[in-house]
Order: C-alpha cells, then sequence, then structure tokens
C-alpha cells in the first residue's frame, strides 16, 4: 500500500489536535485508581497514570481498564477526526492523543508515558505495524523480561515498520511519538545504562 499523502489544511490539523489532546488527556489511571481504593496513582511508584504503574497498586482489573481505556482514547480520537475532517486531522488527532496522555492539562501536565495510547493510535493508523509493534514488545520482554525496555524497542521499531510498508506520511507521526516515548522513559533509559531497572515480576 502507498503511503498517504497530505496537502496541509491547517484548520483540519488543529482540529484533530485538538480533538486528539482532550481525549487523550482523559486520566484513565487516576479514574480508576480511585474506583478500586487505591488512592491517587500519582502517589504510588512512579507517579504515573499509566497501566504498569497502576499494575503496582495490586489493583489488576485497574491495571487492565487503564491499559483498555488508554488505548481506547487513541482509537476513538482518530475515529473522530477522520470522521470529520479526513486522513490529516487523524494523523494530528493521533499526535494530540498522545500528548494530551503524556501531558493532561487537568493533572498540572504530568501524565503517562504513552505506551497503550500509542498502540491505539497505531490500530487505527495502520494495523499491521501496530501488531508489529507489539510482536516486538513480545519478544523483547520475554528474552530481556523488562518492561520499560520491550516498550522502548517497539516505540522505535514502529516508524521503521511503517517506512518499510510504504506508509511515509505516518512514519514521521511514528517518529515523533517515539521520540515523546523515550523522554519519557528516560529515567528507564539511566537505569537500563546502569544495569539497575527492575525485571517483570519484581519490585521497583
Amino acid at each position: 500500500m502507498s503511503g498517504i499523502g497530505f496537502s496541509m489544511h491547517w484548520d483540519g490539523l488543529a482540529i484533530g489536535l485538538i480533538i486528539g489532546y482532550l481525549l487523550g488527556s482523559i486520566p484513565f489511571g487516576l479514574i480508576f485508581t480511585r474506583m478500586s481504593g487505591a488512592g491517587d496513582i500519582r502517589q504510588v511508584g512512579s507517579g504515573a497514570t499509566g497501566a504498569t504503574n497502576v499494575l503496582r497498586t495490586g489493583k489488576y482489573w485497574a491495571a487492565a481498564a487503564t491499559l483498555i481505556c488508554d488505548a481506547g482514547k487513541g482509537i476513538l480520537a482518530i475515529l473522530i477526526a477522520r470522521h470529520f475532517d479526513g486522513e490529516e486531522a487523524a494523523v494530528a488527532a493521533a499526535l494530540g492523543a498522545v500528548l494530551g496522555h503524556l501531558f493532561p492539562v487537568w493533572l498540572g501536565f504530568k501524565g503517562g508515558k504513552g505506551v497503550a495510547t500509542s498502540l491505539g493510535v497505531l490500530l487505527m493508523l495502520y494495523w499491521p505495524v501496530a501488531l508489529l509493534s507489539l510482536g516486538t514488545w513480545l519478544v523483547v520482554a520475554v528474552i530481556f523480561r523488562i518492561s520499560s525496555l520491550s516498550a522502548l524497542a517497539a516505540a522505535v521499531a514502529a516508524p521503521i515498520y511503517m517506512v518499510l510498508f510504504g506508509q511515509e506520511a505516518y512514519a514521521v507521526v511514528t517518529t515523533i511519538i517515539a521520540v515523546l516515548v523515550l523522554i519519557m522513559h528516560r529515567d528507564n533509559i539511566r537505569r537500563l545504562l546502569a544495569g539497575t531497572e527492575p525485571r517483570i515480576g519484581k519490585s521497583k
């Protein structure tokens, strides 16, 4: 399949970005941890609002619900933007959803690390790449048993897969998203380099 071409209609890009940001900024991790009685997720572990940190509360249903809803808000943002203003708006919504998840205005611009929302975005932009990225996550997780390393590998691989499939326009936005994910995992990267990053199944 050939890549999608864009004519850069700035109004469509702005609409998509706003739709994506508003949906992406819904703090499902905070909502579900409070519903589960686990308190404020920002006071747990890394303080991030994503599913991995929610899992540290021991509330497995809350973590699962956060994972699904964080991915879902990326999916919904693209669906809405694409319906009302086409593919340019959809791509802008993809970036907006990730930005909203990372920097939600409601929480002082401190949210999650973007992994689940990025997966939802990939599913809507080009699902074969989403499956390949998920497969990359699983392979790295099985071999190294380090969740953050798996997330980083999947994020970096996504734009490469987009290029291989000829989806250059989508490769641009997934590259930006990958850079954002890397930045949000900077503490994990330091621990990985120091050999102190915890493995899956062990406490932080």
